[in-house]
């Protein structure tokens, strides 16, 4: 399990594999949310570990950027009601806890 301590000069995040030591600084988290907001209403795809060697995939549109977390609107595969919603931290970007991926929107023609 991976252990956060906050610092005055950032987040230190141990390695779960290991290795050192790496320290996360609020201008990390500005660009990382920078970036991001670049890509509102953009197709992105969400990887994180689950645990006991289960992965969750969450695919959908990139909704909010707000100052600690994100938001993205999945769609509900065999559902017609309202999209599901889940949200993000930058710390989690950041320390590689979730993976993000952006879907080319390839349309593909019958025929």
């Amino acid at each position: 399990m991976e252990r956060f301590t906050v610092r005055k000069a950032g987040i230190m995040a141990r390695d779960g594999y290991g290795g050192g030591i790496n320290v996360i600084v609020k201008s990390d988290l500005e660009a990382c949310k920078k970036d991001l907001q670049n890509f509102i209403g953009s197709r992105i795809r969400l990887t994180s570990n689950g645990g006991r060697k289960r992965i969750i995939v969450h695919e959908g549109v990139l909704d909010h950027c707000y100052p600690n977390v994100f938001t993205v609107r999945c769609s509900r595969q065999n559902c017609d009601m309202t999209p599901e919603v889940v949200s993000y931290s930058y710390v989690d970007v950041l320390t590689k806890a979730v993976e993000i991926a952006m879907v080319s929107a390839v349309s593909v023609s019958a025929g």
